[in-house]
């Protein structure tokens, strides 16, 4: 998930997604590449003796594992715990070497799961509005690059700028990686420069900009506050928004079990995907 624009809502669609994967029974890890880890304070995780900051410095699987810990929403929704400390390590020019760091810790997560219990089917990550090497890192493991954007004129060129990192990220270094498109946030119903923007978006991106917008409502903040998923949250607003959230997590399933479906040698079917 990403735009570099900060306050368009990244994490509030990566908290969005997580609650409807958590509705689903959707196994999911939530990566907090963001220096203000406002995924992982809204999360809840338990106290872990590692977070995002070691598991970059030293991707081993046992580093990984004591960086993860069960959300407080329930048993299906795990969280990499960000830390401040994270910011230290956004160089702004990093060598390939660091830039892979993430991707090769993310290929052990196999290892975290339980004998027996299912493993992660989703993988989102929350990249902080600024490439460096934290963004890069994320799009360097990702299979899929959701852009966040608002219908404003700043927001909009920020998500044009974010595409041209997926494409030039692409070409360098993971030529997997793939637009999954981009969703509108914060969209208000009769407002004509969110109108306006909406329709420059699909000017510039075509069938990219996703049919869904997430509408601005108060309960989005109001769940977030209460550190409860917005599926949970049970007012009208949020039920408006915990459906727009429902078709989103649809369209990267169903992207995510395409990617799913390798050529032979590939990776099988039901291994987790990084999305965002």
């Amino acid at each position: 998930m990403l735009s570099l624009k900060g306050g368009v809502g990244k994490t509030t669609v990566v908290l969005g997604l997580a609650s409807a994967a958590l509705r689903r029974g959707v196994r999911t890890l939530v990566v907090d590449l963001d220096p203000q880890c406002n995924a992982t304070a809204t999360l809840e995780p338990g106290d872990t003796e590692a977070s995002l900051f070691e598991v970059l410095n030293s991707p081993k699987p046992a580093t990984l594992r004591a960086a993860v810990a069960p959300s407080a929403w329930g048993d299906t929704v795990d969280v990499l715990v960000g830390s401040e400390e994270t910011e230290s390590l956004n160089h702004p020019d990093p060598g390939s070497k660091k830039l892979s760091k993430l991707g090769h810790a993310l290929t052990k997560i196999h290892e975290l799961v339980e004998e027996g219990d299912v493993p992660y089917q989703l993988v989102l990550l929350d990249c902080p509005p600024s490439l460096g090497q934290l963004t890069r890192s994320a799009l360097v493991a990702a299979d899929r690059a959701l852009l966040v954007t608002e219908p404003t004129m700043f927001a909009v060129a920020g998500v044009q700028r974010a595409f041209e990192a997926v494409q030039a990220e692409r070409e360098t270094h993971n030529h997997n990686l793939q637009p999954l498109g981009v969703v509108v946030n914060r969209v208000r119903p009769r407002s004509h420069e969110h109108d306006f923007r909406i329709k420059e978006l699909r000017e510039i991106f075509g069938p990219l900009v996703m049919p869904v917008a997430l509408p601005d409502r108060l309960a989005v903040q109001q769940a977030q506050g209460a550190c409860i998923p917005i599926h949970d949250w049970g007012t009208p607003g949020a039920r408006e928004v915990a459906l727009g959230f429902n078709l989103l997590l649809a369209r990267v399933l169903r992207a995510s079990r395409r990617r799913a479906r390798p050529a032979a040698g590939g990776r099988a079917e039901g291994e987790a995907e990084a999305s965002g």
